[in-house]
């Protein structure tokens, strides 16, 4: 799936910033740092898989001589997430657990198409 996506996007993500909404291991994010991507935002919410995701950054980031600068990774609730920590982001990806897909889809896709001045606390309901 996640070569189908990037095959897609080929000539979007070098020089892109992103947005990496449910990271888990990173894989979206670091697949797009891989292919060019000048830096970006993981968010997720599980601490271990944040401990493991930091591992991760630091592996991609040595194999592929980048500097961790352009990184930021955020343990909290991805839905509750800044859209536009660091600027608006070039590409979004977002791959949140099966079971509350349907429960987060909506509301984050809402803030989303809205724009990235709509910030937790001003007024949606998450």
């Amino acid at each position: 799936m996640r070569q189908a996506v990037f095959s897609s996007l080929a000539a979007r993500v070098p020089g892109a910033r992103f947005l990496d909404l449910f990271a888990g291991s990173g894989a979206y994010g670091l697949e797009a740092l891989s292919r060019g991507a000048v830096g970006g935002v993981f968010v997720e919410k599980n601490p271990r898989a944040t401990a493991c995701l930091d591992r991760n950054i630091t592996a991609v980031c040595k194999s592929l001589a980048l500097d961790r600068d352009g990184v930021t990774v955020l343990t909290m609730d991805a839905a509750k997430a800044p859209l536009d920590l660091g600027g608006v982001p070039d590409l979004v990806f977002i791959d949140p657990p099966t079971n509350s897909f349907a429960k987060v889809a909506p509301a984050l896709f809402l803030r989303l198409t809205a724009g990235p001045s709509r910030q937790p606390g001003s007024g949606d309901r998450l």
